[in-house]
C-alpha cells in the first residue's frame, strides 16, 4: 500500500518572492513577527471583535471613523502620524481592546496578506501563537507557504525565525524540500537556545530598540503569549 502525498509546505522569504509560489492551492501563512502578526493574535487573544487590516493610513483613519474602531499602526517602527495607538502588543490589553475593532496599518505585514488573497485560506503567524498555528496547520492536510513580511521586500531575521520554528515542528508532516524552507529552520535551528540574544544582530531588534522597545521585542518572540488563530475573512481577521 502506497503511501498518501504529504502537502508541501515552503517558505517565501520575502514579498517580492510571492509571485513565485502557488498561493492559489495553498494556506498562506503571514509572518510580521516584530511586530503586526504579534498585535493581532494578543488583540484577538485580549477579546477584540476583529482586527481590519489595511494598507494606508489615510483608510485606516476613514474605516475607523466610520465604524467607531480603534486607528493603530506604524511607519519604519513609530506611530503613524494621524493615527491614535501604535503597533505595540501591549498597548492592547482586555481592559481596552475587548469586544471592539482594531484598524491596522504596518509597513510590511498588512500588505503582504492583501498580497496573498486568492490563497485558499489566510492566517498570520507569530511566536505569541505558533502552537495555534502549527496545530492549524497539520490538522488542515493542505499546502502550505509561510509568507515572511520582511522589511521593505528585504529579508528579514525575526520572521525567517519564526518560519523555521514551525518547519522545525511540523516537517514530519509535509513535503519540505524547499531550500528556503530547509534553511530558515537551521537558522532556527542555531538561535533556539537564546532567540532574543540571536536578534540582537538584527537590524529590525537595532531600529525598535532605537525607541526603547525591547519589551516589544522579547515579548514578540516569545513562543504562546497569546494562542490564537487569526483567520482572514472577507478583509477581515477574526479569532478561529
Amino acid at each position: 500500500m502506497t503511501e498518501s502525498k504529504k502537502p508541501s509546505l515552503e517558505v517565501c522569504l520575502s514579498p517580492a518572492l510571492l509571485h513565485l509560489f502557488d498561493v492559489k492551492n495553498s494556506i498562506v501563512v503571514i509572518i510580521d513577527v516584530l511586530r503586526a502578526t504579534s498585535t493581532i493574535c494578543t488583540a484577538l487573544y485580549n477579546g477584540a471583535a476583529k482586527v481590519i487590516p489595511v494598507a494606508s493610513v489615510e483608510e485606516c483613519v476613514n474605516i475607523g471613523r466610520a465604524i467607531g474602531g480603534i486607528t493603530a499602526g506604524e511607519r519604519d517602527g513609530k506611530v503613524a502620524e494621524g493615527l491614535v495607538h501604535g503597533n505595540s502588543p501591549f498597548e492592547y490589553p482586555r481592559s481596552f481592546i475587548e469586544n471592539k475593532t482594531l484598524v491596522l496599518t504596518t509597513t510590511n505585514g498588512t500588505k503582504l496578506l492583501h498580497m496573498a488573497k486568492d490563497a485558499v485560506q489566510i492566517i498570520t503567524g507569530s511566536f505569541p501563537n505558533i502552537s495555534a498555528v502549527c496545530d492549524y496547520l497539520i490538522a488542515q492536510n493542505q499546502n502550505v507557504i509561510l509568507g515572511c513580511a520582511a522589511w521593505k521586500d528585504r529579508v528579514n531575521m525575526e520572521d525567517t525565525l519564526f518560519a523555521g520554528a514551525v518547519v522545525s515542528r511540523i516537517k514530519q508532516h509535509f513535503d519540505v524540500s524547499c531550500d528556503s524552507a530547509i534553511a530558515a529552520e537551521s537558522l532556527y535551528e542555531s538561535a533556539k537556545g537564546d532567540i532574543y540574544t540571536f536578534m540582537k544582530q538584527a537590524s529590525h531588534y537595532q531600529r525598535l530598540a532605537n525607541y526603547g522597545l525591547e519589551k516589544d521585542i522579547h515579548y514578540c518572540l516569545t513562543a504562546d503569549g497569546a494562542n490564537v488563530l487569526p483567520l482572514f475573512k472577507d478583509g477581515e481577521l477574526v479569532a478561529g
